[in-house]
């Protein structure tokens, strides 16, 4: 059975620093390097960046767009621009490709998560690479997935990738930047990512100023790939072949191993394709028994409403200090929350007038976050 393989290429390392202009060394290198795997059986989905940058290249802008305004329409001039390289380079190679724009509403509705998943699908079972960018022309703040490293992360989710490479400007994680500290140290495995705060990892930097990412938006990333299964790598983006080496075992770049258990796909579709739109405050009871009994949540475990939502949108389940220890769809507004809250099932009827359901989240439609 073919493997699938996500490759996302950051700004950093598809344009020149300086100037923003592409690096065409580094892209023809990236064509080729899919492709060879692509002939190889590898199911292959690249998700690129560089959409604004190389729109401020070629309008002469020396630096990033600050209004949301700016910012589409230089990279609908840059998106234009950018799949006309690769179509041009993939096409040398006899390499069919797609041009795929997402925004972050097209996984919000179930039926769209599903209808972007079986597009895809097709695209790789007719031999094509399909070529992943979030649509910045027409996506507002609200419905963005704000970076491509999220993107790509939710995409490998979404086809149930094998591999996700993070191709960036750095040759792997290390416990400080490397280009301030030359004593930073390596990390070439994690095992599972929440020890990443044991080692004391830096990821405050961001290596572009084309670009929207750093190494704190990769390792979220990673923890959202992984949760799905997927195996997810850290390399150098202005050295694509590492990705052939990394799958022949070589010992490059960091890698972060899967979860074992993954989570369904309807779960990992509530925990990361929705947007929370409200947070539900719970008390002690009720977190032990979402996170330790495995039980539904009750209007009874429920003080603070937080937020307006309508039944079954997405909500945060945090504790009393605010901590985040599940996501899920709710059974009931938060108008009619704030009426129940802290009461028993049996009293919801007749404080709302109306029966209904007699949890507030079911078990099967809660995601716990850790």
């Amino acid at each position: 059975m073919s493997q699938t393989i996500v490759a996302k290429i950051g700004t950093s390392s598809l344009t020149q620093p300086d100037t923003g202009q592409l690096a065409l060394s580094t892209i023809a290198s990236l064509v080729e390097t899919l492709t060879d795997l692509r002939r190889k059986g590898y199911c292959t989905i690249l998700v690129s960046s560089g959409a604004v940058g190389v729109g401020c290249a070629r309008l002469g802008l020396t630096e990033r767009p600050r209004t949301i305004a700016l910012k589409q329409a230089v990279a609908a001039v840059g998106q234009g621009r950018l799949m006309r390289v690769y179509d041009d380079l993939f096409t040398s190679l006899q390499q069919p490709i797609a041009q795929v724009l997402l925004t972050r509403s097209d996984l919000v509705q179930r039926s769209s998560y599903v209808n972007v998943r079986n597009t895809i699908q097709e695209l790789l079972e007719l031999g094509v690479i399909p070529v992943v960018n979030e649509n910045d022309t027409v996506a507002v703040d609200e419905l963005k997935f704000g970076d491509n490293d999220t993107l790509s992360a939710l995409l490998a989710s979404l086809v149930e990738a094998d591999w996700l490479f993070l191709l960036t400007d750095v040759d792997r994680l290390y416990s400080a930047d490397p280009r301030t500290h030359p004593d930073a140290q390596p990390i070439v495995l994690v095992e599972h990512i929440d020890q990443l705060a044991a080692l004391q990892v830096q990821t405050a930097t961001r290596g572009s100023p084309w670009g929207t990412g750093g190494m704190v938006t990769k390792i979220a990333a990673a923890r959202i790939a992984v949760a799905a299964g997927v195996r997810t790598a850290i390399a150098n983006g202005r050295q694509p072949r590492n990705i052939e080496a990394i799958l022949r075992g070589e010992a490059i770049g960091t890698q972060f191993a899967p979860q074992p258990q993954p989570f369904s796909a309807r779960k990992r579709w509530i925990a990361y394709g929705l947007i929370p739109a409200g947070k539900l405050y719970l008390d002690a009871g009720a977190v032990r028994a979402i996170c330790q009994s495995g039980k539904s949540l009750l209007a009874a475990g429920i003080h603070t409403v937080e937020g307006e939502f309508q039944r079954q949108n997405a909500v945060e389940l945090c504790d009393r200090d605010g901590r985040e220890i599940a996501r899920g769809l709710v059974n009931y507004s938060s108008t009619e929350l704030q009426k129940i809250q802290g009461r028993r099932s049996d009293e919801i009827a007749t404080i709302l007038g109306y029966a209904s359901a007699e949890t507030v989240v079911h078990r099967d439609n809660l995601v716990l976050s850790s």
